[in-house]
């Protein structure tokens, strides 16, 4: 599952596997129009944008965002027969995929409060559990996950930072993980070699920006 994982930029991700999804496309490089679901956290512009979801969408592309960002999707030229939306603890089965919402917010900044009811999601795709965490911070709905691979931010500012995920992913222990949301908008390298340092032996890490 691991070389199905890609990481285009920052938090955009693409798996190819039974489906192709893309979570939070951003700056995508080509127009594939490949993707059989696309799946938004929340509606920032570095998770959220138009211009990228369009190079990934084909005609029959569905979308899955959080409840309080329907209308933002509907605006944007999403039909809504093709939209799928999910809150905290929900769950939906969607081609084959089985999704759960995940709760994403901060505790110590103002950028994503938690009463937006944005999200991250565990994807289970075949026996795999995948964890999308989404711009968050430390938050015990998220270290209680059980999943194999997780996909954490760990460039600070917005999100968590090196240490603080490292905790949280200490704190789940997923199999492997897979650090995001740096390198980029913010945070740099140096980040990972922050990150892994202080990860608990026995749990892997997959380097996909570097």
């Amino acid at each position: 599952m691991l070389d199905n994982i890609s990481i285009n930029e920052h938090s955009s991700i693409r798996i190819d596997d039974k489906v192709i999804a893309y979570i939070d496309p951003f700056r995508l490089k080509e127009a594939k129009h490949d993707a059989d679901l696309i799946l938004f956290t929340h509606p920032h512009f570095d998770h959220f944008s138009p211009e990228d979801f369009r190079k990934a969408a084909k005609a029959d592309t569905l979308y899955v965002c959080p409840l309080s960002m329907r209308e933002k999707a509907l605006e944007a030229g999403i039909a809504p027969d093709m939209l799928r939306t999910l809150e905290a603890e929900e769950n939906l089965g969607i081609l084959g995929i089985e999704i759960e919402g995940v709760p994403a917010y901060n505790t110590n900044k103002p950028n994503h409060p938690k009463e937006n009811g944005w999200l991250g999601y565990v994807l289970e795709i075949g026996p795999q559990q995948i964890y999308v965490a989404g711009d968050t911070d430390r938050i015990p709905e998220g270290e209680a996950v059980q999943c194999d691979i997780a996909l954490v931010p760990i460039g600070g500012t917005y999100t968590m930072n090196a240490r603080e995920a490292a905790a949280f992913v200490n704190a789940m222990r997923p199999h492997t993980v897979i650090p995001t949301h740096y390198a980029s908008i913010v945070g740099s390298p140096d980040d990972a070699r922050e990150f892994v340092k202080h990860l608990d032996r026995g749990i892997e890490v997959c380097l996909k920006i570097e």
